[in-house]
């Protein structure tokens, strides 16, 4: 019977083998589901996250176009600005191209006028020059008269 036993000791030792072994592959596969877990987790964290940063982007472009359409107004409005400011100019220097015409048309009238006084005053020369004359003519009449 020692081969009997000694089988048996065999049999059982291979029993109590595979059971650790089964026990092993147990624990190998509650780990693996353990990790699959985890990488099911990490994945769904990994989705989440890249679902956050894909609303941030996009809330980051909306603000870019934001600020770009309020450039452009900006732009625009500058853009007004400087054609108002150019109208205005125009407006100014006709203002004084106008002055400037009024201005030499005052001088103008200032020497017409002088001229015209010049005009009156040899004329009122000539007028008293021609009663001196007159007074010398009438002088000498009443004395060959007399």
């Amino acid at each position: 019977m020692p081969n009997d036993d000694s089988a048996a000791e065999r049999n059982r030792r291979q029993a109590e083998s595979g059971r650790e072994g089964a026990e092993d592959s147990r624990e190998a596969a509650e780990h693996d589901r353990g990790s699959s877990e985890e990488r099911r987790a990490s994945a769904e964290s990994g989705r989440t996250e890249a679902e956050d940063f894909r609303r941030l982007a996009e809330e980051a472009r909306e603000l870019r176009d934001q600020h770009r359409e309020a450039l452009e107004t900006l732009r625009k409005e500058r853009e007004d600005v400087r054609e108002v400011g150019e109208k205005a100019r125009a407006a100014a220097e006709e203002a004084r191209l106008a002055g400037e015409a009024a201005r030499e048309a005052a001088m103008g009238a200032v020497k017409a006028t002088a001229e015209s006084l010049e005009t009156t005053l040899a004329a009122m020369q000539a007028v008293e020059e021609m009663r001196r004359t007159l007074r010398q003519i009438k002088d000498v009449t009443d004395r060959d008269s007399n």
